[in-house]
């Protein structure tokens, strides 16, 4: 498997985003079954996995540390801070946001992931009410406490990046990035290459869309994060449905699945590397194997060119995010993957 930098951090140039295995994308596997795909995606020569505290409330993370734990040496593990207050979280002392906060969530992840220490840890996202640079100082303390190596941000702009990485330079950003989400393109993206930032592209099919798997006939139930995000919606399924066929088309050109199409697109810029969900041994093989589809500079700008075209409908929010976790709560009495509504 070829490599990557996030800064200084070294990771396989694509990862393994871990939420799947627990929740947001319908049935799950089997935690046997899970614990087994993470580890075959090792001997496949992945080394970068990716979770967070919200991810099914904590459950990932306690999944993820079963997994890994033999392996824990041979890879690079990351995981989330939360800024809204999860279940057990109500009563720390000076809030969760507050350095105390960001300790006692850290301290809970490791214990969670069987580890002594991440070798990233996210802001989730950059809450409005709390400034970068403050935020920056309290990851700042964890590095220098030796709970983490490395800080970064999701989903943040442009400004509050910059700010941070005043502060405390930031290993890598991580935010949505696909064919079908360019948003970060025009500032975002150049600027982490610029301050030598690593940016992870979570959702880099759009959520299996560019894969082609899906049509506007798919169903999706219980708490699958699918039912509330609007690019699901039958009527932008079928209106997105000429950027689903280009891709199946310079796949089938290029003799490779439109899934490592979508994934070698994203990876043109050797600073971006891809975290997507895979939940079997085949989806492992294929998207790891797109590590080896290089686009040529030609090959990239009529891909581009071509995509610049197509409009794309429907969208991922966090105001969609949080309806998810009010299903859930009404379904099951629990919470799921979900932000408090920014305002």
């Amino acid at each position: 498997m070829k490599t990557r930098k996030l800064r200084d951090l070294e990771v396989s140039a694509i990862g393994m985003g871990c939420m799947g295995f627990s929740t947001a994308y319908g049935q799950t596997p089997t935690e046997a079954e899970s614990i087994r795909l993470m580890r075959k995606a090792h001997e496949m020569g992945c080394t970068f996995y990716d979770t967070a505290e919200i991810y099914a409330t904590y459950r990932n993370e306690e999944l993820v540390g079963k997994a890994l734990k033999p392996i824990r040496n041979e890879i690079i593990l990351c995981s989330k801070f939360s800024p809204v207050a999860l279940p057990g979280q109500e009563n720390i002392e000076g809030g969760k946001l507050s350095l105390n906060g960001v300790r006692t969530a850290v301290e809970e992840s490791l214990r969670r992931l069987q580890t002594d220490h991440l070798d990233l840890y996210y802001a989730h996202r950059v809450p409005q009410e709390i400034d970068a640079e403050e935020m920056a100082l309290w990851f700042g303390t964890l590095i220098k406490e030796g709970k983490i190596l490395g800080w970064g941000v999701s989903e943040a702009t442009a400004e509050q990046i910059s700010k941070a990485n005043a502060v405390t330079p930031l290993t890598a950003v991580q935010s949505e990035y696909s064919m079908m989400a360019r948003q970060w393109e025009n500032n975002v993206i150049p600027l982490c290459h610029e301050l030598g930032i690593g940016f992870v592209a979570y959702s880099p099919m759009a959520g299996g869309l560019l894969s082609g798997k899906y049509t506007s006939q798919t169903e999706y139930k219980g708490d699958d994060i699918r039912r509330v995000i609007s690019r699901y919606k039958p009527e932008n399924v079928i209106s997105n449905q000429p950027i689903i066929d280009f891709v199946k088309l310079y796949a089938r050109n290029k003799q490779c699945t439109p899934a490592q199409i979508s994934l070698a697109w994203v990876m043109k810029n050797e600073h971006i590397v891809p975290i997507p969900g895979m939940r079997s041994e085949q989806r492992i093989a294929e998207n790891l194997g797109a590590a080896e589809i290089v686009l040529s500079d030609e090959e990239y700008a009529a891909l581009t060119k071509e995509l610049d075209k197509l409009k794309v409908y429907g969208e991922r929010t966090d105001e969609q995010i949080a309806e998810l976790g009010e299903l859930r709560t009404k379904l099951y009495g629990g919470s799921g993957v979900h932000f408090k509504k920014q305002t």
